[in-house]
């Protein structure tokens, strides 16, 4: 099945999945509307940014800011060229809504309205506008493979009342953030690709300018995401442009995609989906007038939705750099969750090679080889170590057999592998999310076994309010979320994620990760041999 087929796919089983999550995400939208907008207070900071001063809103102790713009809008003769920076204004620019989210396909990650191309703003939850204060700052970076999610889609209040100040972005997507075509680059200044990047790296120069100005300290910044957004982090380690903006480095469920295409094998592609789009003549000039809708509907067709090796933002592939420790040396906190795959292979795909790709077959005992050898484009030689290595009598279903396998494969190897290269050269701490009875937010009841899966860990951090469905934790649940916590705070404030009540040692080879389960987490031991990564290291 070709790339079109496979956008297809995911289209279809994602429209599925909207059909029985629209009605959940209004109920809990509008509830959490409802109770933001009890619990505000009459408080209205205000704070000198250097564009203008902006009026948040003071909510259970927190001073929150929302929609400041960080870089002009990317429109027009605008769109595809880096970030410029934004317009200054009179008076006081009200900042207790969100900005607009940036373009996306419909999905149950989709934010509520308004989205538009004008959409690179952020917002600062803070505990203190002190300008003495000097918090931590953690800057998050959504997931939502490079396609889809937004900043507003992440409350960060909690993780303020632990004593740091929160920073969630919004950056370009899809076409608009990562379409590699040659008439991009024509001109001197200019690349292809890597906007997306570009806008977060522009988000973190507006941090150093103003984040003091709201209790922060510039000199002490935590870039952190998960899924597409930890796959930053690690670019942001290894792309010169990024080096002075951030101090540490969180990467949760993101080193799925170690080796980036050249410029040249990103702009595969990119002809056909410009045709597609509307612009047989390929032009840039066409391309920057097409509709917002006809990039979204088309992408990605046939054209790559990674990353490229575009000589300027990143210069080489980020597997590369790490193992020759060609990277930001600051400590790291990288992890995954113990079944990453299961939610994705639920619903027929799985994430392969950086992008999703369809399981062809139903996974049972009869095509439990042809959907490895599709999914992971393995030799049959292969195929079968790998089926000896995970025997389909050690599962309860084929199922999760497979969703085992190629989580070890896609997810938590390559993980192990990114500890071994930084752990040479700078603090690395890892660990795993295995809380199998963590609610399930992003799926409906019943389609899920009781799995740690992607994106499991984010309620234990974040206010998920958008997220399609409600999810309540069990007491233990409540402990292990304040464990986690704390554990990113003290990481954020000095670079060690050790607690009094949670030791967590560093990775060294051999050495174990921290399992967080509930109530509290525990050493593992066995983190690398039980998901077979020498097995994994040997293909």
């Amino acid at each position: 099945m070709d790339a079109a087929d496979a956008n297809r796919s995911l289209r279809v089983t994602v429209s599925a999945l909207i059909a029985l999550t629209v009605g959940a995400v209004a109920v809990v939208v509008a509830g959490a509307s409802a109770a933001g907008a009890a619990s505000r207070d009459r408080a209205a900071p205000i704070v000198r940014i250097d564009t203008g001063a902006v009026r948040g809103f003071t909510a259970r102790g927190i001073k929150i800011f929302r929609g400041l713009p960080y870089a002009a809008p990317p429109t027009g003769r605008w769109r595809w060229r880096p970030p410029r920076r934004p317009a200054t204004w009179p008076g006081v620019r009200d900042a207790a809504h969100f900005g607009a989210s940036c373009p996306q396909p419909l999905s149950p990650f989709r934010p509520p309205a308004p989205i538009s191309e004008d959409c690179l703003y952020l917002n600062v939850s803070t505990p203190t506008l002190h300008l003495r204060a000097r918090r931590p700052v953690l800057v998050w970076i959504h997931g939502g493979g490079l396609t889809q999610d937004a900043g507003r889609d992440y409350d960060g209040s909690k993780l303020a009342t632990d004593g740091i100040v929160v920073v969630t972005i919004n950056y370009r997507l899809g076409a608009l953030g990562f379409l590699a075509h040659p008439a991009l680059a024509a001109g001197p200044a200019d690349t292809a690709g890597n906007y997306g990047l570009m806008d977060q790296q522009a988000a973190l120069r507006w941090v150093q300018r103003n984040i003091g100005r709201f209790g922060g300290d510039p000199h002490n910044v935590t870039i952190a995401g998960e899924s597409a957004g930890g796959e930053s982090v690690l670019a942001h380690l290894v792309s010169h442009a990024s080096r002075g903006l951030f101090q540490r480095a969180i990467v949760q469920s993101g080193a799925f995609e170690m080796t980036q295409p050249s410029l040249a094998d990103a702009e595969v592609g990119a002809a056909a989906f410009a045709a597609k789009a509307g612009c047989p003549g390929q032009t840039a000039t066409c391309l920057r007038h097409l509709p917002v809708d006809a990039l979204v509907d088309n992408w990605p067709g046939s054209a790559p939705q990674t990353l490229d090796i575009d000589g300027k933002v990143l210069k080489e592939s980020i597997g590369r750099a790490l193992g020759k420790g060609r990277f930001a040396h600051v400590p790291i906190l990288n992890g995954t969750n113990h079944d990453e795959e299961r939610i994705f292979v639920s619903v027929g795909l799985a994430v392969s090679g950086g992008t999703f790709v369809p399981v062809p077959e139903p996974v049972t005992a009869g095509s439990y080889r042809r959907d490895i050898r599709s999914v992971l484009g393995a030799t049959p030689k292969r195929v079968a170590a790998i089926a000896a290595t995970y025997p389909l009598h050690a599962y309860p279903t084929a199922q999760a057999a497979f969703s085992t396998l190629v989580s070890d494969a896609n997810f938590v190897c390559p993980a192990v592998r990114v500890d071994h290269a930084t752990a040479q050269h700078v603090p690395t701490f890892a660990y795993e999310f295995n809380d199998n009875g963590a609610p399930q937010r992003f799926t409906p009841p019943g389609l899920l076994p009781r799995v740690a899966t992607h994106a499991s860990e984010l309620q234990y951090l974040f206010g998920l309010s958008n997220a399609p469905f409600p999810g309540t934790f069990t007491r233990a649940q409540r402990a292990l979320a304040a464990s986690m916590r704390r554990a990113w705070v003290n990481f954020a404030a000095g670079g060690d994620p050790s607690s009094a009540r949670v030791a967590w040692p560093p990775f060294r080879t051999g050495a174990p990760a921290l399992s967080l389960v509930p109530p509290r987490p525990q050493i593992e031991t066995v983190f690398a041999s039980m998901h077979h990564c020498g097995f994994w290291a040997t293909l």
